[in-house]
């Protein structure tokens, strides 16, 4: 495994944990912090069955490091989106195996939307999420004009980036921004159980579950039951859905291998 330097990546009991690790600048974003997550969550994807994404200390992702370049005002923005961000998301999003954001504290600009990028974003009762953009007369980047309309809706998806106020953790769990808001105590202990019922789960049905909901949005319902009959014929296939019949038939847990 790599010596990341704004990162750490560790590997256990099938669980991969991406933990965003610049504390001093809040886990801002740099150019080889986005290199570096590329890069883990690639491999991750590879050798585990979950992979999560948190920060160390009191934040998740503050966002862009502005201060990545020197001048912020002369960063060519278009060429940073298209070559460093568009990669990363693309790694987290395509990532063949459940993706859970753990946000352990504030998500802001693109840090928010780079939690938003997993398949299920669990965050602490104290965390918050702030499209901070038009603060510096920018729009959401880093996949937020996707993401934030489909999972919350165009009106509150509107006024969180017009606005650029901060969403409480509770706030977004209500509006169905994220899966589930947790009490602070209790959050490591939560998205450790949460990765590891993923981990034990039916890895291959996970994929094709991934792609079916994903692909929905650009289907049409003849489209969309074709792929369904697609990837259900794939499942069909598979040692995890003739185990997780004979369990079902002895009444006993599912044993999944995530073949």
């Amino acid at each position: 495994m790599k010596d990341y330097q704004t990162i750490t990546l560790d590997i256990a009991d099938d669980v991969a944990v991406l933990t965003l690790n610049r504390t001093d600048k809040m886990n801002a974003l740099n150019t080889q912090m986005r290199a570096e997550i590329t890069d883990a969550a690639t491999f991750a994807g590879l050798k585990a069955r979950v992979l999560v994404l948190t920060g160390n200390g009191k934040a998740f992702c503050s966002g862009q490091d502005l201060s990545d370049t020197g001048n912020a005002a002369a960063i060519d923005l278009e060429r940073v989106l298209r070559d460093e961000y568009v990669p990363m998301l693309r790694a987290i999003s395509d990532c063949p195996v459940p993706t859970i954001s753990a946000v352990n504290g504030p998500a802001a600009g693109a840090g928010a939307n780079l939690a938003l990028a997993a398949d299920v974003v669990i965050a602490t009762e104290s965390a918050y999420f702030l499209q901070a953009f038009t603060r510096i007369g920018l729009i959401p980047d880093a996949g937020g004009s996707y993401w934030l309309p489909r999972q919350m809706g165009a009106a509150k998806a509107m006024g969180a980036a017009l606005f650029a106020e901060p969403i409480s953790a509770r706030q977004a769990d209500d509006w169905g921004m994220i899966w589930e808001a947790v009490a602070d105590a209790e959050f490591d202990a939560h998205w450790r159980a949460r990765a590891a019922q993923l981990a034990q789960g039916p890895t291959r049905a996970y994929g094709n579950l991934k792609r079916a909901i994903r692909d929905s949005w650009e289907n049409g319902f003849e489209g969309q039951l074709d792929l369904e009959a697609k990837l259900q014929g794939d499942c069909g296939k598979t040692r995890d859905f003739k185990e997780g019949v004979v369990a079902f038939l002895e009444k006993r847990p599912a044993q999944y291998e995530g073949r």
